[in-house]
């Protein structure tokens, strides 16, 4: 059995975030928990030797890292949120025609192309390049829509973690 599926018989966060970009942070949580250097984690693991005292140290590791991923995602959104409203702040005091022009050519291409697809017939040649540009201006819509309009689910995550959050002093 792999080392990481043992760790995540004991601490799952860990073991997961492990693989992914915060997986320095689990390392170190890991070493520090066993007391060990993170390059000797691995060899702790496997040895299954480990006492109930290292075992705890690692699932207060784990509550720990829990934690602060928490606190990362609850600070991000703040920082996405500051950042999309002073967006728009400054698009209603400069008044830039741009973003509305950019906007409306969009519209108008992602489904004046859908129409244009939906009533005539595509040389299979050209298909791949309709493909690519119907996911591109669709993408872009919906990037606009989100702007101008807000998405329910960012903002029904951000809500939820802004209610968690610990004031600010």
């Amino acid at each position: 059995m792999d080392w990481k599926d043992l760790l995540a018989k004991i601490a799952p966060t860990v073991a997961t975030v492990l693989g992914g970009p915060f997986a320095g942070v689990a390392a170190e949580a890991l070493a520090s928990a066993l007391g060990t250097d993170p390059a000797n984690v691995q060899k702790m693991v496997e040895s299954g030797q480990m006492t109930g005292e290292q075992l705890a140290a690692i699932r207060k590791a784990e509550i720990d890292l829990q934690a602060q991923l928490q606190a990362q995602g609850v600070q991000l959104e703040q920082i996405a949120a500051s950042d999309r409203d002073s967006a728009r702040k400054r698009e209603s005091e400069v008044k830039d025609w741009t973003p509305r022009m950019l906007a409306y050519g969009v519209t108008l291409g992602f489904f004046g192309l859908l129409a244009f697809l939906a009533t005539n017939s595509v040389p299979p040649a050209s298909e791949k390049i309709l493909d690519i540009m119907v996911g591109t201006l669709g993408t872009s819509w919906v990037g606009i829509v989100t702007y101008y309009f807000g998405s329910s689910a960012g903002s029904d995550r951000k809500t939820t973690l802004l209610s968690q959050a610990q004031p600010v002093k």
